[in-house]
């Protein structure tokens, strides 16, 4: 028994236990995810918000959280640590619900008051990304970056899954006994104190080297002018590389996907008339799916390549929306929840894998923030476009179905930035055998990055990229994200 549950407590030192305590970071993180983040739109029409108040909630939100996080390289220049960043920004993401908890219990929020604390709370996560990215590639080994994170974001999906699944089992429970909005103050308690026990996690584990950009004495404040010079050309290296080319696509791809996906919760529990229990049984049953298929998707890759992971999974999510025009019976939702977990889980496990093939470890954490503000833009611009639709229409059954099917044209029109993602050292497009031999465990990949590259962030870029937690496995055992879960409306389509 002793032996048993020593397993259960992290290693004394060394790799075994950054790898341990990231794993319970990330464990902790996705249950805060599950049982806070993915309910806030709910939260919203609780409080008597109507559809398209509610998608901006849940998107005008992201664009602040982007924009206040372009302060990371200047932060962690003059802190000199990626570490302290990262635990002061999660610390900062977990008092972000205290706001919510008094709203719930108050009863009423305006919308200015709404927007603004679910503005924090991506500000704090978006912020801290791009410094626990560099931070990760330092602490984990690149041989064993591929398994480990694969694993990782498998048990992530069902941690996320189990805190998703247990909040609507309680909101269901509160809504029978007419106490939702207490419930709802909770739910909002348990993940903040699921982040807390996050950063505690983050900062047990250790830093390695510091920023490759920092330099041992803090440097001087660049003037605006050599700053903003030194920027542009920053961004216009970053336009015309390899990275520039998946972050179109993937910017295209976040509009067309928010253009409806800001609105499946409105239409679900307003038009639909769901009960929480059903909300919660058609969304939970998307991230059952990808927990389930990522062990084969993760031996796809190795064979197909990243690249050919990224066609799958792109051209997969295309016709998504479409499946609910059919039928709103649970059932029919339940199996196309099914194809549409298989369909994220494969595209955001080949970004996750691209990130890191298309940028240089010198460049990432320039990347990510780029790729973090154009994110959330494209999510914000497709939300806001959508709403629009929605509004002109009515907010009717039949405006939900136009947008539905807004969102679908709109990614077949994302193909042809598809077809021009490449890697390092492949001056041709993309196409979908193209993404080259997996070689090797730990063989540097064309361009001289890993093969086996990093995930791009812990944080919820619920559209994004998040990849939530997993549990710790050799790195000889081959395994192999929205964002993404991500919370992002790619959870419904």
């Amino acid at each position: 028994m002793a032996e048993f549950l020593s397993r259960g407590l992290p290693p004394p030192s060394g790799l075994r236990r950054d790898l341990w305590i990231s794993t319970a970071d990330a464990t902790a993180y996705s249950v805060m995810v599950g049982c806070g983040e993915h309910y806030i739109p709910a939260f919203a029409l609780a409080l008597g918000f109507g559809p398209v108040a509610t998608g901006l909630t849940a998107s005008v939100p992201l664009l602040a959280g982007a924009l206040l996080q372009l302060v990371t390289p200047l932060a962690v220049r003059r802190m000199g640590t990626n570490r302290g960043w990262v635990v002061a920004t999660t610390a900062v993401q977990a008092l972000s619900f205290l706001p919510l908890i008094w709203w719930a219990l108050r009863g009423h929020a305006e919308l200015w008051e709404m927007l603004l604390a679910v503005s924090l709370y991506w500000s704090a996560g978006m912020a801290g990304g791009p410094a626990w990215n560099a931070w990760m590639g330092t602490v984990i080994p690149e041989r064993m970056r591929t398994p480990y994170f694969a694993h990782r974001n498998r048990l992530g999906q069902f941690a996320v899954l189990v805190g998703f699944v247990a909040a609507g089992l309680a909101l269901e429970w509160g809504r029978r006994r007419g106490v939702v909005l207490v419930t709802f103050a909770v739910l909002f308690a348990v993940a903040s104190a699921c982040r807390l026990v996050s950063t505690l996690c983050l900062a047990a584990c250790r830093e390695l080297k510091p920023p490759e950009d920092v330099a041992p004495a803090a440097r001087p404040i660049d003037a605006a002018p050599e700053a903003r010079a030194r920027a542009w050309t920053r961004f216009r290296a970053v336009a015309g590389s390899p990275a520039g080319t998946l972050l179109s696509y993937l910017w295209a791809i976040t509009f067309a996907c928010q253009f409806s996906g800001a609105y499946f919760t409105p239409y679900m529990l307003k038009d639909q008339g769901f009960t929480y229990l059903s909300y919660m049984l058609v969304v939970a049953v998307s991230f059952l799916a990808r927990a389930l298929v990522l062990p084969g998707l993760g031996r796809l890759g190795s064979r197909i390549g990243s690249l050919g992971l990224l066609w799958v999974g792109g051209l997969a999510i295309v016709p998504l929306t479409l499946f609910w025009l059919v039928s709103a019976e649970i059932p029919w939702l339940v199996g196309i929840q099914c194809v549409a977990g298989t369909a994220w889980a494969a595209y955001e496990l080949a970004v996750v894998l691209l990130f890191f093939e298309a940028a240089s470890p010198r460049e990432r954490t320039a990347v990510v923030t780029v790729y973090n503000l154009g994110h959330a833009t494209a999510w914000v611009a497709g939300a806001a476009t959508g709403g629009l639709l929605l509004r002109s229409l009515g907010e009717d059954r039949t405006a939900y179905y136009t947008v539905f099917v807004v969102s679908a044209v709109l990614r077949v029109a994302a193909i042809p930035l598809l077809r021009r993602v490449h890697l390092p050292g492949r001056s041709g497009a993309g196409e979908p055998g193209e993404a080259g031999e997996p070689g090797e465990a730990g063989a540097p990949a064309a361009g001289g990055t890993a093969a086996a590259p990093l995930l791009p962030g812990d944080e919820v870029l619920p559209g994004d990229v998040v990849i939530p937690a997993d549990s710790v496995i050799p790195a000889e055992r081959p395994r192999a994200e929205d964002g993404r879960a991500p919370s992002d409306g790619r959870s419904v389509a």
